[in-house]
């Protein structure tokens, strides 16, 4: 009891403080306040599905731009939350999905449009996965899991969140490299969390075949 009112204590001026930031801000002070958020120690006492949550509210209240904000902040948590995951040696993939449902979740609580954050939420997870080494494939995979989960928790289209976040995987994973994409697309080509088709719009495109000039014939 006595430790929970002092980590309540601990936790109510930084809010304060990122609300504030958040105001004065705007876009880049709410991303400053998802990052300063999220801490291995913070993972460990409160979970990362409530800690993301509770860190993007707080970050995008008072914020002139929501929707901008809300997709600083998101992809801030997001990969404050695996970096941090990284440093106790935290099961990354498991930090993905619960992110991601977390993101997902403080979306609906704002007001915000869930398939972007999807979308930008899993393309910061895949992108901060392989930043700290880890398999980017598997980030992936959670990540959409992690969507479906948001979807149904919240009774939203699954399929159409899904689909966001594995566009948004995709989207990372070509940045890093076309190993990763590959990795990534191959993972994400069967049926995850009972979705399929999830790459049916997020194949590479094919590259543009040179026009044939077609010569006048000349008469005798």
């Amino acid at each position: 009891m006595a430790a929970t009112r002092r980590r309540r204590l601990i936790r109510t001026p930084r809010r304060a403080a990122g609300r504030a930031a958040a105001r004065a801000g705007g876009t880049a002070g709410a991303a400053r306040t998802a990052r300063s958020g999220i801490t291995s120690a913070e993972i460990v006492a409160v979970g990362v599905l409530s800690l993301v949550k509770s860190t993007i509210v707080t970050a995008v209240a008072g914020a002139r731009d929501v929707g901008a904000a809300l997709g600083e902040a998101g992809v801030s948590a997001v990969r404050g939350a695996i970096k941090a995951a990284q440093e106790i040696g935290a099961d990354l993939g498991a930090v993905a999905r619960e992110a991601l449902r977390g993101t997902i979740n403080a979306a609906a609580e704002i007001g915000g449009d869930l398939a972007e954050v999807a979308r930008s939420a899993a393309r910061g997870a895949v992108k901060a996965t392989g930043d700290v080494g880890g398999d980017v494939a598997v980030a992936a995979r959670r990540a959409v899991e992690g969507s479906a989960a948001a979807a149904r928790d919240l009774g939203v289209d699954v399929t159409k969140l899904a689909r966001s976040a594995a566009v948004g995987a995709i989207e990372a994973a070509d940045h890093i490299g076309s190993t990763a994409g590959r990795a990534v697309r191959a993972t994400l080509s069967g049926s995850i969390a009972g979705v399929r088709s999830l790459t049916l719009d997020s194949r590479p495109a094919a590259p543009a075949k040179p026009r044939r000039r077609r010569g006048k014939s000349r008469t005798a």
